[in-house]
């Protein structure tokens, strides 16, 4: 793998400095910064809701295409080359630097708003809401968002090991602009592009863990909210995972995701002992198939109704957004997969672990009764406590949540430190200790700086980031075309590809 030394730091310069100057003008000028933001958002998710559901549509097919396609038997790597992780440290990889805070986020919390308030021709409250709720949860944090990684970080991966090259998103422009294109001033402005959402998208999924922590600690043991407690926990977090950083990929992550899969498992095995079971059991097999008969429709459905544009799309995009930093990280951890077990590893795994989370706590909330649903969602950050303090055992349940937020948080950190670290290094397969201690301690000090000084501070740099990420769009659908051109470049032996493509040299498209 090409890892020839570069000082050109343009991109973290400038990455860099996007960042920052976003941070400093919502503080200084909140109000300006949150309705600009705010009209952007709007005129994205209102304007361009068809293409975020049309591309995430068109990515699922992609990769299940792709993966089960003649490719399929092709080795992530050199001929003879094993995974380096074992399958269940694999997945485990996967769902903590993927969804892991984010699941334990809104797993209870998200279909109780959408059972309260789903959209205007199903009444809030009613059985039917209740289903509109867990088949929306479903697709929410099913298989698109795990193709948005996959359409990624599978020619990512490739790129890697079976071409040799540096990790540099900006790789993507080598069927279309040759060697020279990752380093063109378009290649510069995709790897900008992406280290600007990476780091934004990052700070906010910590920023709201981190808040979910104290939420809890506030909730369980009665420990004040404050701006001191927050403090305190980040810095301890952030020591944590320098010391995880540290140690490397092979230990520190590693271990950190084998020990979230083990405790989420305790979780969800304790949660379904003591919860309503068998209405769990019905809720994932009628949803599992509602979710499976209706995809095609609720994949591409779009309305002048608000909902959309407030959940469906906003998460589309949301997931867009968080591929800059999932993806090459997925790409980093799968060496040895073959195409087929990839896609189907990362579509099929991770989706059945959220429809079955989705399933306990979805099923937990709907079932403690609408005054409790109320509740909860007035703050999203307490509202699994709420829903688990109506069960037996929910002191000891809830503890082991907050741990695994802990955990969660310093894996999920510890990947970003690796991404961010490439991305500003060039795209270097191993940045250097330095590099990726200074990004642990910038996105700490970013999501703790917007907690403290805003009220709003992770939501509005997550509408920025989004708002950023809308070019990231076309980056993906030029992930597609990459991936079929290298494929079709290193193993089809047709003599219709164009010379200038096959020698790698820059063609006029």
């Amino acid at each position: 793998m090409q890892n020839t030394p570069n000082k050109d730091n343009t991109v973290f310069i400038i990455g860099l400095a996007l960042v920052l100057i976003i941070v400093f003008v919502g503080m200084a000028f909140p109000n300006f910064l949150g309705s600009a933001g705010g009209a952007a958002m709007s005129f994205i998710t209102g304007g361009f809701g068809w293409l975020y559901n049309a591309a995430a549509f068109s990515f699922v097919i992609f990769c299940l295409g792709i993966g089960l396609s003649k490719y399929g038997h092709i080795t992530l790597g050199d001929k003879g080359d094993t995974p380096e992780y074992s399958t269940a440290t694999w997945f485990a990889m996967l769902f903590s630097a993927g969804m892991g805070i984010g699941l334990v986020f809104w797993g209870a919390a998200e279909p109780l708003n959408h059972w309260l308030h789903p959209v205007s021709t199903i009444e809030g409250g009613s059985t039917a809401a209740a289903e509109f709720a867990m088949r929306k949860a479903f697709l929410h944090w099913g298989l698109q968002p795990w193709a948005i990684y996959s359409v990624l970080g599978l020619p990512l991966a490739y790129i890697m090991y079976c071409r040799k090259e540096d990790s540099l998103i900006s790789n993507l422009l080598i069927p279309f602009m040759g060697k020279e294109g990752p380093h063109s001033g378009w290649g510069k402005l995709i790897n900008i592009l992406a280290l600007f959402a990476a780091s934004s998208g990052i700070a906010t999924s910590l920023g709201m863990g981190a808040n979910q922590i104290n939420g809890g600690l506030s909730y369980v043991f009665g420990i004040p909210d404050t701006g001191m407690v927050k403090i305190i926990m980040v810095g301890i977090i952030t020591m944590l995972v320098i010391a995880c950083t540290v140690t490397g990929m092979q230990k520190g992550i590693k271990y950190m995701s084998n020990l979230n899969l083990v405790i989420a498992g305790t979780i969800l095995t304790a949660s379904f002992i003591f919860g309503p079971t068998t209405e769990m059991m019905n809720t994932f097999v009628s949803t599992l198939g509602n979710y499976v008969q209706n995809w095609f429709g609720d994949s591409l459905a779009i309305s002048n109704d608000p909902w959309y544009s407030s959940w469906t799309v906003f998460y589309m995009a949301w997931w867009i957004a968080w591929a800059p930093f999932c993806a090459p990280f997925i790409a980093k951890v799968s060496k040895g997969r073959t195409i087929r077990e990839f896609v189907l590893g990362v579509l099929i795994a991770p989706s059945l672990g959220s429809f079955v989370w989705f399933s306990i706590f979805g099923t937990m909330g709907l079932h403690a009764g609408i005054e409790v649903a109320a509740q909860a969602v007035q703050n999203t950050s307490t509202a699994l406590f709420v829903v688990l303090s109506q069960y037996p055992m929910s002191s000891i349940i809830s503890v082991l949540v907050i741990f695994v937020l802990f955990t969660f948080f310093i894996t999920s950190a510890n990947g970003a430190t690796y991404v961010l670290g490439s991305l500003s290094s060039n795209g270097s397969a191993e940045p250097s200790n330095k590099m990726k201690i200074t990004w642990a301690i910038l996105q700490s000090a970013l999501a703790l700086v917007l907690m403290l000084g805003s009220d709003n501070g992770l939501s509005l740099l997550q509408t920025i980031s989004i708002v950023a990420a809308f070019p990231f769009v076309f980056v993906l659908f030029l992930s597609m075309f990459s991936m079929v051109r290298f494929l079709k470049e290193d193993h089809d032996t047709s003599k219709t590809l164009p010379k200038a493509l096959k020698s790698g040299e820059k063609i006029m498209i």
